[in-house]
């Protein structure tokens, strides 16, 4: 048997895999059906309880769903974005029990009980979180991509600075933590902006802390 006739394919054949592919996402329970006929072993779910933005939620999850998944797919918060899905641009960033996590890294299962505060959960257009009003007022974004994870960092870091938490460039572990632009710098660095815009956010967040830039 020629080996190389292992994978050929017609047009044909390609498009009804597609179409299949597209069906099984799209008709709950189709997965599974098929996995089972096949043999194959379905996946494991466990239910998991969080209290998200001040409201109890109760979801039955893949365990390997992540909180950025079970957030914006199963909940419907579609504020906390997908970046990079690595854990490099911070657009995920939620603040999980008072401190900020990426949530692609993170999976929802491991969160069982967590008080979880996504950007939907800060404030409203009608009453906007201090910071969100500080990022308008400095411009703080361009295409907003990255903005609601950047604010929700950066009132984590106040936070942070408050708590007397110390970072990378904390000159003195044993003085009280303090709020100037070397540590917002250093505090907000896992945050990517790719539009540039780190100087108008560092203002907005000093503003916040009442500090100068």
């Amino acid at each position: 048997m020629d080996p190389s006739n292992d994978w050929k394919f017609t047009r044909r054949e390609v498009l009804k895999m597609g179409a299949v592919s597209a069906t099984a996402l799209a008709v709950p329970g189709l997965v599974a059906a098929t996995a089972a006929k096949d043999g194959i072993r379905s996946p494991v779910t466990a239910k998991v309880a969080l209290e998200v933005n001040g409201r109890a939620q109760e979801l039955d999850l893949d365990t390997r769903t992540t909180l950025l998944d079970a957030l914006r797919e199963h909940m419907h918060l579609t504020g906390t974005k997908k970046g990079c899905d690595h854990g490099q641009c911070g657009a995920c960033t939620v603040i999980v029990d008072g401190r900020r996590i990426n949530s692609c890294l993170t999976l929802a299962v491991m969160h069982e009980g967590a008080k979880v505060t996504t950007i939907e959960g800060l404030g409203t257009p009608a009453r906007l979180h201090p910071m969100q009003a500080a990022f308008i007022k400095h411009d703080g974004y361009q295409c907003g991509y990255c903005t609601p994870g950047q604010i929700c960092s950066a009132v984590a870091v106040l936070d942070e600075i408050r708590d007397d938490i110390p970072s990378h460039v904390t000159g003195d572990l044993t003085a009280k933590a303090r709020i100037n632009p070397i540590e917002l710098r250093e505090r907000m660095s896992g945050n990517i902006c790719r539009c540039g815009a780190y100087s108008n956010i560092q203002e907005a967040i000093a503003e916040v802390a009442g500090v100068k830039a």
